[in-house]
């Protein structure tokens, strides 16, 4: 007759089973909380988006998809949020508000308000807080209104 100890497994056999078990578990919890932040992130990224979206109808422009919006802005508003009143940025907006030549052709040009509403409009509601500080940036501007038909 044979003995049920024949059949057992060793404990030392055993053990990395658990340890992997135990591993997989961890691995499943950590990738379980990087979605659940992923998908909390993309639920405040597409309400701020429809913000936006609803604030670009309100004016009148064209507005884009909410998913272009999402994917460009994010839940933080991307690259126009990163301190838009420094001076790196400010060289770069009044860049585009020339006439269009290159080299020493290039004039800045009267713009129309229009220009920089789409960027007040994503400062306003992405970061706040940076608002005072882009609008110091834009007031010294030279804009005027019905440049653009």
């Amino acid at each position: 007759m044979s003995d049920v100890r024949d059949y057992e497994v060793p404990d030392e056999r055993r053990t990395w089973i658990y340890w992997t078990a135990a591993a997989l578990l961890v691995l499943l919890i950590v990738i379980s909380l990087f979605t659940f932040d992923a998908a909390r992130s993309t639920v405040q990224a597409q309400d701020k988006a429809g913000q936006l979206i609803a604030a670009l109808e309100k004016t009148g422009a064209r507005t884009p998809s909410e998913d272009q919006v999402v994917r460009v802005l994010g839940s933080d508003g991307g690259a126009i949020c990163e301190d838009p009143g420094e001076a790196l940025r400010r060289a770069t907006l009044y860049g585009m508000l020339t006439n269009g030549a290159a080299g020493p052709g290039q004039r800045p040009v009267i713009a129309d308000k229009r220009v920089v509403e789409f960027q007040l409009l994503v400062v306003q509601i992405y970061c706040p807080d940076e608002l005072d500080d882009f609008r110091d940036a834009v007031d010294d501007l030279d804009l005027d209104e019905g440049v653009i038909d």
